[in-house]
C-alpha cells in the first residue's frame, strides 16, 4: 500500500502480520506468509532451540522480513531474548507483560520492537519505552485474550500514540482489514484464518474445526487463572467451565490444560485438544494459500477503500 508506514519500517509488501500462535506458528507457515508479501511471526512460546530451528528454516526458504514474538512470561524469555539478536532477527512482537530490559539490546541490534496490548495504558508505556509500533489486540482473537473488544480498543490505542499501531482480533476478511484502517489502524494482524492456510501444519481435524465453526462457537476458558484464552467449543472447554463453576483451584484448572495444545495441533483430538480460535471462524469456509488469503483481503478491501475514497 503507498504511503503505509507499517510497510515501510518493515519492508513489506502488505500491511499484514500473521499472528504467533503458539505450537503453530513455524518456519513452514512463517516463510509462506513473509513471501507472499506479509510479515510471517515464529511462535516463540517454545524450546529455544526449536525457536532456533524455525529461524533457520524460515532464512532458507525466504529472503524476506519476518519476526519472532516472544511471550515474557514464559520461563527462556530471556534466552530467546539473546537468540534473536544472535540469529539477527528483523522483528520482534512480545506478549504478556513489558518488554523494557530487552529493549536496548534489541535496538543496538538493529531490531524493530511491535509489542501486542491490550489497553491504552500499556499501548503508551510501550511507545515510551522505545517500541517501534503496537498491536492493538481485541478480545475476539483467538487464544489468550483481553477484555476490551477490537472496535473500542483499536481508536483509543491510536488516539493515545504517535507511533503506527496495528489491529488484531476478529479480522478476517476485507471487510475487517478495511475496518481496521477507517479506525486508524495502519496494519492488521490474523492468526485464525491463517490456521486453514496450505502452508500450516496443524492437523487437518482441527482445520476442519475451524471450517465448520458457527458464529457462536467460540468460548472463553481460564479467567480464574488470570491467563484466558478463547477456543472452540468441545469436551475441553465444557469439562473447564464446569470445574470454574465448581470453584475449583487454580492447580487443578491448570492440570486440566496441560498438553491440551498438542492434543490437538499434532494429534487431531478435536475433544480433548485446546482448539484456540478466534470469534471470526464462522466467516471461513475454505483452505487456501497464504498467498491467495492475503491478496483476496486487500483486493476485497481496495475495493471498499475506493468506495468510501481511502488511498
Amino acid at each position: 500500500m503507498e504511503n503505509n508506514r507499517v510497510c515501510d519500517l518493515l519492508e513489506i509488501e502488505y500491511p499484514i502480520f500473521q499472528g504467533a500462535m503458539a505450537r503453530i506458528a513455524d518456519a513452514s507457515l512463517v516463510s509462506a506468509v513473509s513471501e507472499a508479501g506479509g510479515l510471517g511471526i515464529i511462535t516463540g512460546a517454545a524450546p529455544t532451540e526449536w525457536v532456533r530451528e524455525q529461524i533457520q528454516k524460515t532464512k532458507k526458504l525466504t529472503n524476506k522480513p519476518f519476526g519472532v514474538n516472544i511471550m515474557l512470561m514464559t520461563e527462556n524469555a530471556d534466552e530467546i531474548a539473546d537468540l534473536v539478536c544472535e540469529e539477527k532477527v528483523p522483528v520482534v512482537t512480545t506478549g504478556a507483560g513489558s518488554p523494557g530490559k530487552y529493549m536496548e539490546k534489541w535496538k543496538a541490534h538493529g531490531i524493530k520492537v511491535i509489542p501486542v496490548v491490550a489497553s491504552v495504558a500499556l499501548a503508551k508505556r510501550m511507545e515510551k519505552a522505545g517500541a517501534n509500533a503496537i498491536i492493538a489486540e481485541g478480545t475476539e482473537s483467538g487464544g489468550h485474550v483481553g477484555q476490551l473488544t477490537t472496535m473500542a480498543l483499536v481508536p483509543q490505542v491510536v488516539d493515545s500514540v504517535n507511533i503506527p499501531v496495528i489491529a488484531a482480533g476478529g479480522i478476517g476478511d476485507g471487510r475487517g482489514v478495511a475496518a481496521s484502517f477507517m479506525l486508524g489502524a495502519e496494519a492488521i494482524q490474523i492468526g485464525t484464518r491463517f490456521l486453514v492456510a496450505k502452508e500450516c501444519t496443524i492437523h487437518q481435524n482441527y482445520k476442519n474445526k475451524v471450517l465448520s465453526a458457527k458464529d457462536i462457537d467460540t468460548e472463553v476458558t481460564g479467567r480464574p487463572t488470570g491467563h484466558p484464552v478463547r477456543v472452540l467449543r468441545n469436551k475441553l472447554t465444557r469439562n473447564f467451565l464446569k470445574l470454574e463453576k465448581e470453584g475449583a483451584s487454580i492447580e487443578e484448572l491448570e492440570k486440566l490444560g496441560v498438553g491440551a495444545l498438542k492434543k490437538a495441533v499434532v494429534d487431531g483430538d478435536i475433544d480433548n485438544g485446546s482448539l484456540m480460535s478466534g470469534q471470526i471462524a464462522g466467516l471461513i469456509n475454505r483452505e487456501q494459500t497464504c498467498k491467495e488469503m492475503i491478496i483476496e483481503l486487500f483486493d476485497e478491501a481496495k475495493v471498499l477503500f475506493t468506495q468510501f475514497g481511502y488511498r
